[in-house]
Protein backbone atom coordinates (compact mmCIF):
# COMPACT_ATOMS: atom_id res chain seq x y z
CA UNK A 1 0.00 0.00 0.00
CA UNK A 2 2.44 2.64 0.60
CA UNK A 3 4.98 1.05 -1.88
CA UNK A 4 1.73 2.39 -4.27
CA UNK A 5 1.35 6.05 -2.60
CA UNK A 6 4.84 6.52 -3.23
CA UNK A 7 4.64 5.50 -6.49
CA UNK A 8 1.87 7.42 -7.37
CA UNK A 9 3.31 11.12 -5.63
CA UNK A 10 6.43 9.93 -8.15
CA UNK A 11 4.38 10.22 -10.84
CA UNK A 12 2.72 13.26 -9.95
CA UNK A 13 5.87 14.91 -9.71
CA UNK A 14 6.86 13.44 -12.87
CA UNK A 15 4.31 14.90 -14.55
CA UNK A 16 4.60 18.17 -13.42
CA UNK A 17 7.79 18.39 -14.14
CA UNK A 18 6.77 17.21 -17.33
CA UNK A 19 4.51 20.11 -17.88
CA UNK A 20 7.07 23.32 -16.56
CA UNK A 21 9.49 22.08 -19.35
CA UNK A 22 6.78 22.04 -21.57
CA UNK A 23 5.21 25.05 -20.81
CA UNK A 24 8.67 26.83 -20.30
CA UNK A 25 9.29 25.61 -24.13
CA UNK A 26 6.01 27.03 -25.18
CA UNK A 27 6.97 30.09 -23.57
CA UNK A 28 10.36 30.02 -25.29
CA UNK A 29 8.90 29.29 -28.84
CA UNK A 30 6.20 32.34 -28.40
CA UNK A 31 8.88 35.43 -27.11
CA UNK A 32 11.41 33.87 -29.69
CA UNK A 33 8.51 34.78 -32.33
CA UNK A 34 6.81 37.91 -30.88
CA UNK A 35 10.83 38.70 -30.89
CA UNK A 36 11.38 38.27 -34.40
CA UNK A 37 7.91 39.87 -35.67
CA UNK A 38 8.73 42.96 -33.69
CA UNK A 39 12.35 43.51 -35.15
CA UNK A 40 11.23 42.38 -38.49
CA UNK A 41 8.86 44.96 -37.80
CA UNK A 42 11.18 48.01 -36.96
CA UNK A 43 13.55 46.52 -39.32
CA UNK A 44 11.16 47.55 -42.31
CA UNK A 45 10.32 50.77 -40.39
CA UNK A 46 14.18 51.53 -40.44
CA UNK A 47 14.53 50.49 -44.27
CA UNK A 48 11.29 52.71 -45.43
CA UNK A 49 13.43 55.76 -43.63
CA UNK A 50 16.43 55.10 -45.34
CA UNK A 51 14.72 54.81 -48.99
CA UNK A 52 13.09 57.74 -47.94
CA UNK A 53 15.82 59.78 -46.73
CA UNK A 54 18.23 58.47 -49.73
CA UNK A 55 15.24 59.35 -52.65
CA UNK A 56 14.40 55.51 -53.38
CA UNK A 57 12.70 55.04 -56.44
CA UNK A 58 9.14 54.93 -55.11
CA UNK A 59 7.98 53.17 -58.53
CA UNK A 60 10.92 50.07 -57.59
CA UNK A 61 9.53 47.26 -56.42
CA UNK A 62 11.36 47.00 -53.56
CA UNK A 63 10.12 50.46 -52.78
CA UNK A 64 6.93 49.86 -52.72
CA UNK A 65 6.81 46.64 -50.68
CA UNK A 66 8.68 48.42 -47.89
CA UNK A 67 6.36 51.44 -48.16
CA UNK A 68 3.16 49.09 -48.23
CA UNK A 69 4.38 47.22 -45.00
CA UNK A 70 5.61 50.36 -43.12
CA UNK A 71 2.03 52.05 -43.25
CA UNK A 72 0.57 49.63 -41.31
CA UNK A 73 3.19 49.35 -39.11
CA UNK A 74 3.60 52.91 -38.13
CA UNK A 75 0.54 52.87 -35.73
CA UNK A 76 -0.67 56.66 -36.21
CA UNK A 77 3.25 57.56 -35.79
CA UNK A 78 3.07 58.42 -39.70
CA UNK A 79 1.65 61.84 -38.89
CA UNK A 80 2.93 62.80 -35.59
CA UNK A 81 5.59 65.57 -36.60
CA UNK A 82 5.29 67.79 -39.26
CA UNK A 83 8.50 69.09 -40.49
CA UNK A 84 8.43 70.96 -43.88
CA UNK A 85 10.78 68.68 -45.17
CA UNK A 86 8.97 65.22 -46.25
CA UNK A 87 12.12 63.23 -45.51
CA UNK A 88 12.59 64.63 -42.07
CA UNK A 89 9.02 64.21 -41.62
CA UNK A 90 9.54 60.59 -42.70
CA UNK A 91 12.63 59.97 -40.77
CA UNK A 92 11.27 61.48 -37.33
CA UNK A 93 7.68 59.43 -37.74
CA UNK A 94 9.10 55.80 -38.86
CA UNK A 95 11.65 56.05 -37.19
CA UNK A 96 10.22 56.33 -33.59
CA UNK A 97 7.65 54.40 -34.62
CA UNK A 98 10.48 51.59 -34.83
CA UNK A 99 11.56 52.73 -31.58
CA UNK A 100 8.24 52.11 -30.36
CA UNK A 101 8.63 48.31 -31.93
CA UNK A 102 11.69 47.78 -30.34
CA UNK A 103 10.73 48.99 -27.17
CA UNK A 104 6.74 47.03 -27.22
CA UNK A 105 8.86 43.62 -28.23
CA UNK A 106 11.04 43.96 -25.72
CA UNK A 107 8.43 44.32 -23.21
CA UNK A 108 6.54 41.45 -24.09
CA UNK A 109 9.43 38.97 -24.75
CA UNK A 110 10.27 40.23 -21.16
CA UNK A 111 6.42 39.86 -20.07
CA UNK A 112 6.00 35.96 -21.55
CA UNK A 113 9.49 34.97 -19.92
CA UNK A 114 7.97 36.41 -16.70
CA UNK A 115 5.12 33.97 -17.23
CA UNK A 116 7.48 30.82 -17.59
Amino acid sequence: MAEDVSADAHENGVRRADLRRARARVVGVLSNVVRWVGNAGAALLAIHVVFAIGGANPDNGIAKFVASWAEPLALGFEDLFMPDDPKLAVAINYGIAALFWLIATAMAVRILRAIA
